[in-house]
């Protein structure tokens, strides 16, 4: 146990000692871009390793990142305020969709079809208020003339490379809260049988629906965290069925059963954008998709536990 965290604590001290050390400004934007979109990629293995199959995280991230920027620029409120509202948006919209698919049993491919219609039904309404969204020519948060601190806008990589690091640690210890909790013995029971799970007394639409609502929160969290980082937002970056379809790639090639495992997703998922954006420029538009969807066939073929779940289930073979 000391070894453990002995090593965690070698791990932090050296994640934290990045940015001073290695001061490239690019790699820097590429170390945050993982830590945040790991986190993303967290929240959706939240569900997915419990069989919950969503197609509709786009949505609640768009709804974060949308949310936030809009009632900054045309409130004024803070994203200190705003990102709360949209955590409670996405939260909302999460009971609205799944309340009705759990108490009616909707499992399965046709949940993924409900949540599909949800991601694809938030990327028309973005672009069709284009008046207030920008629609799909994207929204930009106003500069702040004011506080960087109270509008969250800060021109320093290393203060975003911290704040990004934090939020990572934080979606570790909220899997870890989730996996050493009740809630992981009654989800795990409803994946199996749901009945058997009814009959020996665990109620579940409410389990369910607390698993999800935790998802969309932190969905949400991270949408807007990436549209404050980035000073921009648009319907193809940050909601859609493309970024859905991206979460799940990255979940499960990590590997889902695994708290590091999405983690490494991004770190697949954001050098292989970059690798074709850098080598190929504007023709390489779309192929990122087209590799993921084939990549995502593969590994449920052939390594259904994902790059670390499969190397961690051999070490554990050899002991």
């Amino acid at each position: 146990m000391n070894l453990d965290r002995l090593s965690f604590a070698v791990a932090g001290a050296v994640l934290i000692a990045v940015p001073f050390v290695h001061r490239d400004p690019y790699h820097t934007h590429i170390f945050i871009l993982i830590l945040i979109w790991s986190f993303a990629y967290t929240s959706w293995s939240m569900m997915g390793r419990f069989g919950l199959t969503s197609l509709g995280h786009g949505g609640f991230m768009g709804v974060g990142a949308y949310v936030t920027a809009l009632l900054w620029n045309h409130l004024g409120v803070s994203p200190w305020i705003g990102i709360p509202l949209a955590m409670v948006a996405a939260g909302a919209l999460a009971l609205l969709v799944g309340y009705p698919c759990f108490r009616f049993r909707i499992t399965g491919h046709y949940f993924a079809l409900v949540t599909l219609a949800l991601s694809g039904i938030v990327l028309q309404v973005i672009t069709a208020t284009r008046d207030w969204t920008g629609g799909s020519l994207g929204y930009t948060p106003e500069a702040t003339k004011g506080s960087h601190l109270a509008a969250l806008q800060f021109t320093d990589k290393t203060t975003w490379y911290l704040i990004a690091l934090g939020v990572w640690a934080v979606g570790l210890l909220i899997w870890r809260w989730v996996d050493r909790s009740m809630d992981r013995c009654a989800m795990e029971a409803i994946s199996e049988d749901e009945d058997a799970a009814a009959a020996a007394g665990v109620n579940v639409t409410f389990e369910k629906l607390k698993i999800t609502v935790i998802s969309a929160l932190m969905t949400a969290f991270a949408g807007a965290l990436y549209g404050q980082y980035q000073m921009f937002i648009s319907p193809d970056t940050v909601s859609g069925i493309a970024v859905s379809l991206q979460m799940v790639f990255a979940a499960v090639v990590g590997g889902v059963y695994v708290a590091l495992g999405p983690t490494v997703g991004a770190i697949i998922t954001i050098l292989l954008a970059e690798t074709l954006r850098i080598g190929f420029g504007t023709k390489a538009v779309g192929w990122d998709n087209l590799i993921y969807g084939v990549l995502l066939v593969l590994f449920i073929i052939f390594l259904p536990k994902g790059i670390l779940g499969s190397i961690l289930a051999r070490i554990r073979l050899r002991r």
